[in-house]
């Protein structure tokens, strides 16, 4: 779809993923592994000033509520906060890099896969179908 979309819009559209899918993957793991997800944002958090170096960013860690300030089901909610999901997205690398955070984010993500699926599945059709139209 990619070459077709740039013959089509040149420069009016640019589509990325890969960050979409690394944030619907957090989402999903907000709403079925709350423990980790929480690892997850405060060391994200944690990460933040250093990681930001290589981004045009404006997310402050000091908005973003403290993991155990929110309930379980408050979690999915940072996904609505910007300067969550900023800290979030820019922190992937990190996140991915690290000994114990990253076997837990894959296992966890393979073990809900149908729901990350999905989630991931509602975004794209939400984001690409203006192009079908």
């Amino acid at each position: 779809i990619y070459p077709i979309a740039a013959r089509l819009a040149g420069s009016l559209v640019h589509l990325k993923t890969a960050g979409t899918s690394y944030l619907e993957a957090l989402h999903t793991l907000a709403q079925v592994d709350a423990e980790l997800f929480r690892d997850i944002l405060e060391f994200s958090k944690q990460r933040y000033p250093e990681d930001r170096a290589t981004y045009h960013v404006s997310a402050e860690v000091e908005r973003i509520p403290a993991s155990s300030e929110l309930s379980d089901e408050d979690l999915p909610g940072l996904f609505d906060h910007f300067d969550a999901r900023e800290v979030l997205h820019v922190t992937f690398g990190s996140v991915l890099n690290h000994p114990d955070l990253r076997p837990r984010f894959f296992r966890s993500l393979n073990e809900h896969l149908d729901i990350y699926s999905e989630m991931l599945q509602k975004h794209f059709v939400r984001h690409l179908e203006p192009f079908a139209s």
